[in-house]
């Protein structure tokens, strides 16, 4: 297993030049406050990858649309911002050989998180913090690789939560989110949420995440 080292105090991070030179396609790279699930309300610099492996017909995220950056030139963006927390968000990030970029940014104290739909599994020990958000209700032949984390974080579509029964055993936190649609009027968009918040009343082992940055109209 590969390790991820911060550097003691008052030591200059020393970084091996292939880690610095690792391309990943980047969509943006943006500091906001995290709107969603169990870090909410938590700055943070989100680094969105392109590419991913399914077409969720609600992501709000054009992936096809990256350009190539190297680390070095992710972290001159990252260094811009007083923010210690990074989350790799996309896309699907876990398409990604995630070392390189992870190593540089442990070396610099920066707390790591992901937003996975986790079909692809995550190595032990690379990030600090792990957000499964599944998508078997939209792609039931689609395998869930990654059953363990911190954060599992379910978009309501009118699933029936049984299907999560034992995926949700490897999780601290468990989240129902409601399917929130940009293109939908407000009426169908809190038909869904009042819809969501009844299914978290009956299932009290789940907590209702709201996406509040979209209510605030920020990133």
């Amino acid at each position: 297993m590969e390790s991820l080292e911060c550097h003691r105090a008052g030591e200059e991070p020393v970084d091996n030049p292939s880690d610095l030179a690792q391309t990943y396609n980047i969509v943006e790279i943006f500091h906001s406050v995290q709107g969603e699930g169990y870090r909410s309300g938590i700055p943070h610099v989100f680094i969105r990858f392109g590419v991913c492996n399914l077409r969720c017909e609600w992501c709000d995220t054009n992936f096809d649309e990256y350009e190539p950056m190297t680390v070095i030139d992710i972290l001159a963006d990252v260094l811009q911002y007083p923010c210690k927390n990074i989350i790799f968000t996309g896309g699907e990030p876990m398409l990604n050989d995630l070392w390189p970029i992870a190593r540089v940014l442990k070396r610099r104290g920066y707390h790591l998180s992901v937003e996975s739909n986790g079909t692809v599994s995550i190595p032990d020990g690379l990030l600090d913090w792990v957000c499964i958000s599944p998508k078997d209700q939209m792609y039931p032949q689609v395998s869930i690789k990654q059953r363990s984390g911190d954060e599992l974080k379910c978009v309501y579509v009118g699933q029936s939560l049984t299907m999560y029964d034992e995926l949700k055993e490897g999780f601290n936190h468990l989240f129902l989110q409601p399917c929130y649609d940009e293109n939908d009027t407000v009426e169908r968009n809190g038909r869904t949420f009042a819809l969501t918040e009844e299914v978290v009343k009956q299932h009290p082992d789940w907590r209702l995440s709201l996406q509040t940055h979209k209510w605030m109209g920020i990133l």
